[in-house]
């Protein structure tokens, strides 16, 4: 798999400080909020391994749940097509929301998520990305908070893949191109 990467763009420690350093704005941001507590929630599957990792950086009460949407297939890029594949299994209505995020690239994926979950009526809702690409055609959505700014190339590791594959490196690298 390390053969795959044409470059290592966020090391695994270089990754792990700025999730720290997300933690701990998300604690500070909702220290009000200490009673009730926050949902953390996932975008099966690229996210949950960031998720995982920021939890354990909030020092507040959280409960983590998870949806499974799909854009992409096994493709390079997003269909356009935004399925619910599996639903949250918590009430999110009055409860203060964050979503966990693993790369804002097109951000087709994330406006329908978003919309559905203002649906529920949650207390509030904010977006946590571990990445953002530059692109231009990229969606006006508002991240709370941004782990890292990253360039408009294919991405993997930490939980991203290209056909399930190279989630578990523990580093965010660039696929080759003739990988897909």
């Amino acid at each position: 798999m390390h053969n795959d990467i044409s470059e290592i763009l966020f090391t695994e420690e270089q990754i792990a400080g700025r999730v720290g350093e997300i933690g701990a704005a998300i604690t500070r941001d909702y220290a009000d909020a200490a009673d009730e507590g926050i949902v953390l929630i996932s975008v099966l599957r690229g996210a949950a391994i960031f998720m995982a990792d920021l939890a354990r950086q909030i020092d507040l009460p959280v409960e983590m749940d998870y949806m499974a949407i799909s854009s992409y297939g096994n493709g390079a890029k997003s269909s356009g097509v935004v399925r619910i594949l599996k639903d949250l299994s918590s009430e999110i209505e009055g409860r203060h929301v964050i979503v966990a995020e693993d790369i804002l690239d097109s951000g087709l994926t994330l406006t329908y998520l978003l919309k559905n979950l203002s649906s529920r009526q949650p207390a509030s809702i904010a977006v946590a990305t571990l990445l953002r690409k530059k692109t231009l055609a990229q969606a006006k959505i508002d991240c709370k908070y941004i782990g890292f700014e990253c360039p408009d190339e294919f991405i993997v590791g930490y939980g991203l893949d290209f056909a399930e594959r190279y989630r578990n490196l523990p580093y965010i690298g660039i696929l080759k191109p003739e990988i897909y």
